[in-house]
């Protein structure tokens, strides 16, 4: 009775810390988030301890089932990497965190509570200030969505071009609603922090249109 109350503790205590970090991905809308994560962590401690217990019921290998989590959890992790556009691609940091996190599992399920624990914190910690670190030093570079509206979609881009020449950047995925009252044209632009908060001034103090939204980056990492 003993071992599976333990059995149980660790599977509650993979799950707790698969979910945090499922939590910081969640937040920032990421693809792999927090079911994803939590089932992730909960799985590799349920497979360590399968691999474990039906080995010691069997005169088994103790590691045969537990090496497998690994080739797996690459499937997975491939499955989040996506090649959107040019020579962007996003998910890396999706697909790395999986990996992780299936250590994290692991690790509980061999009964390494606090090196999972300390691996939990440190993902967070570096999820957290790399990224702030990447933007403030000008680093990263992101995909950003912006929608104008304007009385012509043709004139609109004309004048967009003619903003984004002098620094050589190009509207991608460009898309035209017209309404009633006028024409919206969303496009994205990839570049560096500076870059977008450059270019979003640029269109707003044009005055060439009815309106400027700054939507946000585009699945970054």
């Amino acid at each position: 009775m003993t071992i599976v109350w333990t059995d149980l503790w660790k599977l509650l205590l993979a799950a707790a810390l698969g979910g945090v970090i499922g939590l910081e991905r969640e937040a920032k809308h990421r693809p792999a988030g927090l079911r994803t994560n939590l089932f992730i962590c909960m799985g590799a401690a349920m497979f360590t301890l399968l691999s474990d217990q039906i080995a010691g019921q069997h005169t088994g290998d103790h590691t045969r089932i537990a090496a497998q989590i690994i080739p797996g959890i690459g499937f997975i992790g491939a499955g989040s990497i996506i090649h959107a556009r040019g020579d962007l691609v996003t998910g890396i940091t999706s697909a790395s965190t999986l990996f992780v996190v299936a250590s994290v599992g692991m690790a509980i399920g061999g009964g390494m509570y606090i090196t999972a624990i300390f691996a939990t914190g440190l993902v967070l910690i570096f999820l957290s200030l790399l990224g702030l670190g990447e933007r403030f030093l000008n680093l990263k570079l992101m995909v950003h969505c912006y929608e104008v509206s304007g009385r012509n979609a043709d004139d609109i881009k004309h004048q967009i071009n003619g903003l984004l020449e002098p620094l050589h950047s190009m509207m991608q995925n460009v898309q035209v609603a017209p309404t009633p009252q006028h024409v919206r044209v969303r496009f994205e632009c990839e570049g560096t922090r500076k870059r977008q908060a450059h270019i979003i001034k640029l269109l707003r103090e044009s005055g060439a249109f009815d309106s400027v939204a700054a939507l946000g980056p585009v699945q970054a990492e």
